[in-house]
């Protein structure tokens, strides 16, 4: 038996009645899919060995595919990894010309995590590290610790933004062994991409360039290179909610959009981004509709089209698309199981509910909603999770007359999200149709 602290305990219990994933013990309830789980490690086993990746992960709504990349980057993190995660929306965009896409970039700095800092906001810890190592290189060596930054970060001036990052980085050591907190945070603000003109960067830190909408890839590749001379393995972007792109109505951004991913993947495939990996989630509509999603862009579905061979119960994993199987019913008693232990901080001798209630409760769930239950789990987790609440808080009541009245509903969310966002703006040919 492992005693599972009440604050594990109480985070990943809340997410999961809020039908939302956990940002913390997600090992506790993690089942299935080792094998999609065995790909994606290799992926981070290539990108601390200086390689590069590129995923989409693709699972209907409801079957876990943030729980997922959320697991992934976990393991990231404990390889030493340096992870950033963001979700896409109407006003975060892989492409844009309205400050969509430098909007994204801002929220990844801003989650930017690793081992030691795990909820985000470790962007001032990884410059300081790397301050840290430079000055005591410095100090061996009898140089001045921006010689020896200038020096290290030579190798990056070839990329774009390269010669204004590497001031950017200078002058953060400047405000460090100075005290300026004013410039120390400019170069944070640099490097979150908050600088909204040139003006404003040129006036604070004397720089000529900012992160906009066309640089936020190359900018993700100098943080790439960046973490790994902090001390680092590499970097790991993770994207969710990619069915965005695919509910934008204008044919030309989703392009653009679409084109951004084939440069991402292109040059991961080519391995021209060093230690640099990249996991998107998305719907099996945001990948396969050849009107709207990725296979409406020739290039794209040629590189991300299945293997043929994998068929008839045979897979393959390493391609760049993983399919994420749905959850056997198997599965889903272990995970039901495994909640109902967690319930009772580890000890399953002190369950609310016997292990017979798992199937009852199974069997009740599977009249109601046939095999949607385990197969896209959220509703039906968050209604077991009500259930053991009851009993916690109804002590004496019969489980099994708890049951009989559980209401569930179907979890309509894929039906109602594959609406577009707005209406057509008459550039997305046939995108309404109608027959009277």
């Amino acid at each position: 038996m492992t005693t599972i602290r009440p604050r594990d305990r109480d985070a990943v219990l809340q997410s999961l009645r809020a039908g939302v994933v956990p940002r913390i013990g997600q090992h506790l309830i993690q089942v299935g899919r080792a094998r999609e789980l065995d790909a994606l490690m290799k992926d981070i086993e290539r990108v601390a060995d200086g390689g590069s990746s590129f995923r989409i992960v693709v699972g209907e709504y409801g079957a876990g595919k943030t729980f997922f990349l959320n697991l992934v980057r976990a393991i990231a993190l404990e390889k030493k990894l340096v992870t950033l995660h963001a979700d896409l929306n109407p006003d975060r965009r892989l492409h844009a010309s309205g400050g969509q896409a430098r909007s994204l970039y801002a929220e990844l700095v801003k989650n930017m995590s690793t081992r030691t800092k795990p909820d985000g906001g470790a962007l001032a810890g990884v410059v300081e590290k790397f301050i840290g190592q430079a000055k005591t290189e410095a100090k061996a060596s009898g140089r001045t610790s921006e010689e020896v930054i200038r020096a290290q970060l030579g190798q990056l001036t070839e990329m774009v933004n390269g010669y204004d990052f590497s001031d950017v980085i200078a002058a953060y050591c400047r405000g460090f062994e100075e005290g300026n907190e004013q410039l120390k945070s400019d170069a944070v603000r640099w490097l979150r991409g908050e600088f909204s003109t040139r003006t404003d960067a040129r006036a604070a830190l004397g720089v000529r360039t900012i992160v906009d909408d066309a640089t936020i890839y190359d900018q993700l590749k100098l943080l790439g290179r960046f973490v790994r001379m902090a001390g680092y393995s590499g970097l790991m972007v993770c994207l969710d909610e990619l069915v965005n792109l695919y509910k934008l109505s204008n044919v030309h951004a989703r392009n653009s959009n679409y084109e951004q991913i084939l440069r991402i993947l292109n040059d991961s495939l080519q391995g021209s981004a060093e230690g640099l990996g990249f996991v998107l989630g998305g719907t099996p509509e945001f990948l396969l509709d050849t009107k709207r999603g990725l296979y409406s862009y020739p290039a794209l579905q040629s590189r991300l089209a299945e293997n043929a061979f994998a068929t008839n119960g045979l897979v393959d994993y390493s391609g760049p698309v993983i399919r994420l199987a749905s959850l056997t019913p198997e599965d889903f008693y272990v995970l039901l199981d495994k909640i109902r232990t967690l319930y009772a901080f580890g000890d399953a001798t002190r369950a609310l509910v016997p292990e017979e209630a798992i199937p009852a409760f199974m069997a009740h769930c599977a009249a109601r909603l046939g095999e949607a239950y385990f197969r896209t789990p959220r509703t039906t987790i968050t209604a077991f999770i009500n259930f053991l609440a009851v009993l916690e808080q109804n002590p004496g009541r019969d489980w099994r007359e708890l049951i009989d009245v559980l209401t569930i509903e179907r979890d309509d969310g894929g039906m109602t999200s594959n609406v577009p966002a707005a209406p057509t703006d008459g550039d997305d040919e046939l995108a309404s149709f109608r027959l009277d």
